[in-house]
């Protein structure tokens, strides 16, 4: 009797920097061990940045008794550098993978809900780039972090129905976050990696990645848990924003939803022009020349990398305004819409 072939398993490396999370990373690895793996083949790569607490036992007692393969890389900088460090996990992921496969990302003080890789996998069959959901633990109350999660989410659903795309998934959300991030190596390498810089590499992958045409989709299917400490690894990273939010609300500055939608429906127009060549339409209402428009056409090699590379900021800028006077002013928005 001829056997059936097994289906092919996936190929994940689950790329991890850390700089003394000795504490952390024992609750790291018990989610991991916990993960659905079914026709998956993950890898753990874990790059340990400079670390002089007791981050490097804790890594190596792990993989001696772990349950699927660990690679752990030992690094030494001066200062800081959330960009430099998770490149690095990434590159080891990449040489672990040999070139072909699919990257994760995640943070030493977090934990991937058990379906994070089949949830992952999922979306990466319909986009390039997967921007998964974020959820703090909650040690502490944080209502005004709460309230600004609460206008970001609103914003960008009023993004996705002013401008929809086909690979966004059905329950989205606003976040970007390297502590839940998913890319196949080829886009990885083909973008050039996570920038060296110390705080915001995820939200600068995920944007040169739009730029270069990939398809980024923020799915809420997605899910890890992350530290809500208020002691970070970096300066101006997660947990220098939170302690910034532990005052007062009201002096949190976020963008005008008004300049935020001028560029929403930018970004649906330059979609439309770039499938249908009809440039002057666009060009009236971005304030930039037809010609200039078809020259960026040319250099662009889809739709998304066209709107995301020509709608620029609007005419008056974008405004910083106070938490409260943008949820104003979102409400506003909202009851024109439903008024139309």
């Amino acid at each position: 009797m001829t056997k059936t072939p097994s289906a092919r398993r996936i190929s994940i490396a689950i790329c991890v920097p850390a700089r003394n999370e000795a504490e952390t990373l024992p609750a790291l690895f018990t989610a991991l061990e916990r993960l659905d793996r079914g026709g998956t083949a993950p890898v753990l790569c874990l790059h340990l940045d400079s670390c002089d607490d007791r981050s490097a036992s804790v890594a190596h007692d792990y993989a001696a008794h772990a349950s699927f393969p660990v690679r752990v890389e030992h690094a030494h900088q001066s200062a800081p550098n959330a960009g430099h460090a998770r490149h690095r996990a990434m590159l080891l992921g990449e040489r672990a993978l040999e070139g072909a496969g699919v990257l994760l990302t995640t943070d030493a003080d977090s934990r991937p809900d058990r379906h994070w890789l089949q949830a992952m996998i999922a979306a990466l069959d319909t986009a390039d780039v997967v921007a998964g959901r974020v959820v703090r633990t909650v040690t502490q109350p944080h209502p005004a972090q709460d309230r600004l999660e609460r206008y970001y989410e609103a914003l960008h659903a009023r993004r996705r129905v002013l401008d929809p795309v086909v690979w966004e998934a059905s329950a989205t959300h606003h976040q970007t976050s390297g502590a839940n991030l998913g890319i196949g190596v080829h886009h990885y390498r083909g973008l050039g990696g996570f920038r060296p810089v110390a705080v915001g590499e995820d939200a600068q992958l995920v944007d040169d990645a739009a730029r270069a045409g990939l398809r980024v989709r923020r799915d809420a299917a997605s899910v890890v848990a992350t530290s809500d400490r208020r002691t970070g690894r970096v300066l101006h990273g997660f947990a220098h924003g939170l302690r910034a939010l532990d005052g007062d609300g009201d002096a949190v500055e976020v963008a005008h939803p008004d300049d935020a939608t001028w560029q929403y429906r930018g970004h649906a127009s330059a979609r439309r022009a770039y499938d249908d060549g009809e440039m002057a339409i666009l060009a009236d209402a971005i304030g930039l020349t037809t010609d200039h428009l078809v020259g960026v056409m040319r250099d662009s090699p889809n739709a998304e990398a066209f709107a995301m590379r020509v709608v620029p900021v609007p005419p008056g800028g974008m405004r910083r305004v106070t938490l409260p006077v943008a949820e104003a002013a979102l409400a506003k928005l909202a009851v024109g819409r439903y008024a139309a």
